[in-house]
This record gives C-alpha cells, sequence and structure tokens, in this order.
C-alpha cells in the first residue's frame, strides 16, 4: 500500500492561482488596517481556496516487480581457443548461481555467434535487442561476458544500469599473425605494384629470435620460401602472370605455444586486367570485311590498333614518285622486327605473301608465337593460290591446309559437337535472332592438320579452327564473310562476341580455358564450375577446408561441357579445389576470418562503455566474482566483485481516491470562521469604544 495527497481542481487551475493571490492581497490588506481577526479571515480564505482546489487522499495498492539481469554470452569463433570455451562455461555457471541467491532478480541469458559475411562479434546489437525485450525499468544489470574483442562498437546502447565485462583469456596469451595492409582489387598484368605486409607476435610473446620464414604461392603455383624480419613493415614486389582472378598465398608455419594458427596464412585475391590491348591487324587488300575489322577494334577504347594495309600490290605500279604517295615510309621494320613482341594479337586480314614482307619478319611472326605470341588468320581466296600464307613459314603453325577450292554457295555457320562444349563458342547459338544466324556465301576448303574444329560450314567443312603451338595460340576462320554479320545481314550474329572470346581466349585469360576449375564465392555459397571437353565425366570434386576438412562433391552436368556444384563453406578461410590434375585456390570472406585478426583477449574497447555506466572489466583468470547490490549512482565494480542497481519497480494493481471533505463541509468550514472573525472583530471594537 501507498498513500499521497493528489488535487482535482474544480475549475482552471490558472483560476485557482488567482483566487488564492486574490486572497492572499485580502489577507495583506486586513493586516495593514489592523483588524484584529485578520488570521481568521485568512483562514476562512484558505478554506474556500482548499475547497476548489479540492484535496483528496490517494490510495495505490502495489505488486512489487523482479529486478532483471541481462547476460550477453560471445560465443563466437575467437572463444573456443585455449581455455576460453572452459572459462565461459564456469561464469555462467557462478552468474547463475549468484542471481539465484538475490531476492526478487531473474536472470536473462542471450547467447551469440559469429555475424553474417564476416561480420565479427556482434554483441552490442544482441545486447540493444535484449533491452528491447525487457521493460527498462526493471532492468538492474547487463552482463557481457567475452573476450573483449567486440565488432559494432558504433550501436552501443543506453543502458539503464551498470554494464559489467567478464573477460575470458589469459595474460600469458599469445600469437603470430601476418597482416596485409594494402592490395589492390585490380592491377595491371605484368606491372609491378607494392604490396605491404607485417608479421608480428602479438600479447606476452617469448623471445624466438627476429627472422621467420615467410612463404608465397600464386594460384597453384610452387610456393617460395624467403626470410624476412618479424615485426617490421614488409613491402613486397608483386607482378601478377595472367588476367582474372590471381590469389596470392602467404603463410608462416605455426609455432608451440601460441593461442591459435589460423591466422598464420592470409590470401589476397586480385583480379588482373589488361592495360590495353596491342592489336596489329594486317590487310593483303582492300575488301568489304575489312572496314568491319577495323570499326569492331577501334569501337572498344580498350584497344589500341595499327593498322597496315596493303592498298596496291607491286605488280600494279603506275612509276609515280615514292614521296608523292606518302608522307612518310610505313614502319615494318619497327613493327615486325623490333616491337613485334609488344603485340598481343596479330590478325592477317585476306594477306598473300607478295613479297612486301620479307620471309625472315614471317619468320619473327612464327617465333613470336612460339614464345606465347597470338595469330588470327582471316582467309580469303587468296589462301588457296600460290601466294597464300600457308606457302611461308607460317605452315609450320597453322592448324590447316588450303586445297585450293573455294566454295561460293550460302550456308549457315554452324558449331561442332566440340564446338557447343569449348568456352569460346558455347552457348552462341543462343545469340542467334529469330530463323538462326544470316548467311555466308563463301568458305575456304581447308583440312585440319591439327587443333580443333569449333565451326564448321557446308558439307562440314571446318569453318573455324583454334591451335595451341607451343605457348603461343593460332586461330583460323576459314571465310572472309563474317562481315556479313557485322552488317546485319539476314539478322546478323554474333560477330562482335565471337571474336571479344577469340581474343580473350588467345590472351590465356582463365575463363575460356578448355579444362578449368573455377568457383564464384556469394557469401558462404561457393559455386563451383568444371569445364572440359572430354566425353566423360570429370567426378567429384574435392574440397579441403581451412581447417583441414576434406569433403567430395558431385558435379552434375549443366551445360554440354560445363559441370557445376554448389558448396555451402561450413567456415570461412581459405578452400582447395582439386580434381584430377586441376587445382584451385579460392577463399570464401577473407582468408583469415575478422574473428582470428584479433585473437589476444583486451577490454581496452569496452572498458570506457562500461566505466560511463559506473560499471567495469573484470578478468575470469583469477577467478569468477561475486555478485552485489549497490546503490544507483555508486561505482559498481571492485576487486572479486561486481555489482548491480536495484530498481524496486512495481505494478499498481488498484487506486482508490477519496476527497478530504466534501464540497458543502469546505463551505460550512469557510463560512464559520468567517462569522467568528466578524464577532471577534466587533468585541474587540465594542470595548475600545
Amino acid at each position: 500500500m501507498s498513500a499521497s495527497v493528489v488535487f482535482a481542481p474544480l475549475m482552471s487551475l490558472w483560476l485557482v492561482y488567482a483566487l488564492a493571490a486574490a486572497a492572499a492581497l485580502l489577507v495583506a490588506l486586513a493586516l495593514w488596517r489592523g483588524l484584529s481577526g485578520w488570521w481568521i479571515r485568512a483562514l476562512a480564505l484558505g478554506a474556500l481556496v482548499l475547497a476548489l482546489a479540492n484535496p483528496a487522499l490517494q490510495e495505490e495498492e502495489r505488486q512489487t516487480l523482479s529486478d532483471i539481469v541481462i547476460l550477453v554470452v560471445d560465443e563466437s569463433a575467437s572463444q573456443a581457443l585455449g581455455d576460453r570455451k572452459a572459462q565461459t562455461e564456469a561464469a555462467i555457471a557462478s552468474v547463475e548461481a549468484e542471481i539465484a541467491q538475490m531476492p526478487n532478480t531473474e536472470l536473462r541469458v542471450h547467447r551469440l555467434g559469429d555475424g553474417d559475411e564476416d561480420a565479427g562479434t556482434l554483441a552490442m546489437t544482441a545486447l540493444s535487442e535484449a533491452l528491447a525485450e525487457e521493460p527498462r525499468a526493471r532492468v538492474a544489470g547487463a552482463i557481457l561476458l567475452t573476450d573483449g574483442w567486440v565488432h559494432d562498437l558504433g550501436v552501443v546502447p543506453n543502458l539503464p544500469a551498470p554494464l559489467q565485462v567478464l573477460l575470458t583469456g589469459e595474460e600469458a596469451d599469445w600469437d603470430r599473425r601476418i597482416v596485409v595492409k594494402n592490395a589492390p582489387a585490380f592491377a595491371i598484368i605484368g606491372e609491378e605494384f607494392q604490396l605491404a605486409l607485417r608479421i608480428e607476435d602479438v600479447g606476452a610473446a617469448p623471445a624466438l629470435g627476429s627472422e621467420v620464414q615467410l612463404t608465397i604461392a600464386v594460384d597453384t603455383e610452387e610456393p617460395a620460401s624467403y626470410t624476412v624480419p618479424l615485426n617490421q613493415d614488409l613491402q613486397l614486389p608483386v607482378t601478377l602472370p595472367h588476367g582474372g582472378a590471381n590469389v596470392l598465398q602467404f603463410s608462416v608455419e605455426p609455432v608451440d605455444g601460441e593461442i591459435t594458427d589460423r591466422n598464420n596464412a592470409s590470401a589476397v585475391q586480385i583480379n588482373g586486367v589488361r592495360d590495353r590491348l596491342r592489336v596489329l591487324l594486317i590487310s593483303g587488300e582492300p575488301h568489304a570485311g575489312e572496314r568491319v575489322w577495323r570499326n569492331l577494334l577501334k569501337s572498344d577504347a580498350a584497344v589500341d590498333l595499327v593498322h597496315f594495309t596493303i592498298l596496291r600490290p607491286p605488280e600494279k605500279q603506275h612509276g609515280e614518285p615514292v614521296d608523292e604517295l606518302s608522307l612518310i615510309s610505313f614502319p615494318t621494320r619497327e613493327l615486325f622486327v623490333e616491337k613485334i613482341e609488344e603485340f598481343d594479337l596479330i590478325i592477317f586480314d585476306r594477306y598473300r605473301m607478295r613479297g612486301i614482307l620479307p620471309m625472315s619478319y614471317i619468320e619473327n611472326i612464327v617465333t613470336y608465337v612460339r614464345g606465347g605470341g597470338t595469330v588470327l588468320v582471316a582467309a580469303g581466296p587468296e589462301f588457296g593460290a600460290v601466294d597464300s600464307l600457308y606457302r611461308s613459314p607460317m605452315a609450320e603453325i597453322l592448324p590447316v591446309a588450303p586445297t585450293a577450292q573455294v566454295v561460293e554457295e550460302g550456308y549457315r555457320p554452324e558449331l561442332t559437337d566440340l564446338g557447343r562444349r569449348h568456352p569460346v563458342t558455347e552457348g552462341l547459338e543462343a545469340e542467334a535472332p529469330e530463323g538462326g544466324w544470316g548467311r555466308w556465301f563463301r568458305l575456304i576448303e581447308v583440312k585440319q592438320v591439327a587443333g580443333q574444329v569449333l565451326m564448321s560450314g557446308p558439307r562440314d567443312l571446318p569453318l573455324l579452327v583454334l591451335n595451341r603451338v607451343d605457348q603461343g595460340r593460332v586461330a583460323v576462320l576459314a571465310s572472309d564473310h563474317a562481315w556479313l554479320w557485322g552488317r546485319g545481314y539476314e539478322g546478323g550474329g554474333p560477330q562482335l562476341e565471337l571474336l571479344r572470346r577469340l581474343a580473350h581466349w588467345m590472351l590465356k585469360e582463365p575463363e575460356l580455358e578448355e579444362e578449368t576449375l573455377t568457383a564464384d564465392v556469394a557469401g558462404d555459397a561457393m559455386t563451383i564450375t568444371r569445364r572440359t571437353l572430354a566425353e566423360a565425366e570429370p567426378g567429384p570434386v574435392t574440397i579441403t577446408g581451412p581447417d583441414g576438412a576434406v569433403t567430395e562433391l558431385a558435379m552434375p552436368l549443366a551445360a554440354p561441357g560445363r559441370y557445376e556444384a554448389v558448396f555451402q563453406a561450413p567456415v570461412l578461410g581459405l578452400y582447395r579445389l582439386e580434381q584430377g590434375e586441376l587445382t584451385r585456390v579460392i577463399a570464401v570472406g577473407p582468408a583469415t576470418p575478422r574473428e582470428f585478426v584479433e585473437t589476444i583477449a583486451s577490454g581496452t574497447d569496452l572498458a570506457p562503455l562500461a566505466e560511463a555506466t559506473r560499471g567495469g572489466v573484470t578478468r575470469l583468470e583469477p577467478g569468477n566474482p561475486d555478485i552485489r547490490s549497490v546503490a544507483e549512482g555508486r561505482v559498481a565494480v571492485g576487486r572479486g566483485w561486481i555489482g548491480i542497481t536495484p530498481r524496486e519497480a512495481y505494478l499498481t494493481t488498484e487506486v482508490n481516491v477519496v476527497p478530504f471533505l466534501p464540497a458543502w463541509a469546505w463551505l460550512l468550514i469557510a463560512a464559520g470562521l468567517a462569522v467568528v472573525a466578524w464577532l471577534v472583530e466587533g468585541r474587540k471594537g465594542a470595548k475600545a469604544a
């Protein structure tokens, strides 16, 4: 029960105040005039004012509510290091036992694991959600059981009671880790850049020397080891070997005594891009398709095109002076001898041997291909003639031999069975307009002597043939009518896409290799793709996780030559995929998850938050602290104990309001006092007379 006086004015409160002020003035006037009954008049006026204020006695019946203590338990991955899991369970049991002994107090336990997509430990978010579920007036305290590494300190809730941090871990813990300080998302292939790296010992590390062995590997290449200084920033020169994703792996050997080896390795995925694609287009003579080739190549701002065109063959000379035919002589020696290695792709468009390019230049091109260069031959009728490019040293690397026959009839290019599986032409049929691709009207008859036939013409004659020559690659298109697709004849065809894929295959882009094992990561889901030209199924893929767990995953057929499967990664980190002779390294999230970046327990970040609520950080290593009740506003932490603030919350179940006096009683009292005042003043006035 609780009683209090309340007022329910019979008129506006400001009017009651005005009447009270007027009564006070009247009493003051009576006192100034020296009336003997002024104090009785004051009581009468006071009774009238109280009657208007209508005082009442309010009695409440209250139900006492228990205090609530919130315990947020960090069960993230870093809490499994060392003895922290055992410390956590013992601390939970201790808090439960302490709270159970405190009268009228309840405990709410909330557990949280790792955040989604490597968000880390979201303890403040969990605490905010726990507070939202409870009445703030009943919250007597909050306890956070953690190793101190919380990754959402920007969402600290407004606590109505002390925050206590119980810190797991031991003072003697130490760890060796690799920290990648800066790594670009993209880098230019073949150009060196600097990557900042640091290998450091943190915590109570013993003296183990000032140097360490660092192992570096790119993708699945053989790793190399280097001796580097410990606890110093390193600037590593890196050059990407190929386009697409390049995975750089760094690792150091685990050391006895360190708390974990999960951060002894790190990986960086950098996409290799080409600065510009340098293309040399050699046109043997002007023809309808020449402009289409040129327009296609010039439409891409990333292409540097050098176009070498023979406008008039030597046999058609008219005797004009050379200085009247051109401003400068064409730099053939510079292109075909001095700078040929700088080109990414050389295209021969209807070229014939007329003595303009010496045989030594053609031999340079053959050497260029064998050393890793790429050549595309777009053949016309001259390819089967006596001055064919085949009648030169180029025959060593060409995958076809001409028969000297030219097929002149309308036909639609078709993909071969191999072409439907090859990444260069796979899926091109889906881009055909209604009714199929537009027709071509010429095909140079050739015989396949090497390589792979991806497209065919009438009577299954080879149309597009690809071949690998030592380190380089060669493609032959046995027709000069591809320009009809570019012009949109009869609906056209995917000339631009075909050329793009051809160029990327020649440049050895990983996504267009015939035999590849790749993986795309979205969140913790890994889509594994296996490309192959083999008829037989490739079998399951072996997946080795960062924790050493091995999983075999079946690869169902998704499209001709392409097998796909989705793998749900159980933990974040570096995964190794193996299938036959193919190996792939892929990172799901960072190679070192956020939970293992900082592993030494510390309350430095949480201490200011706890102290602002009169709480503090208490280590569990010496023992579990006692829990005490402290008054609001007092320090709630001490040696061996932590405190909560009882809130004494209650629920009102019934309210009774009883007026002090009825209105007529107040009026009677006021009238009686007024009469007494009149009598007193009248009697004293008569005596004075």
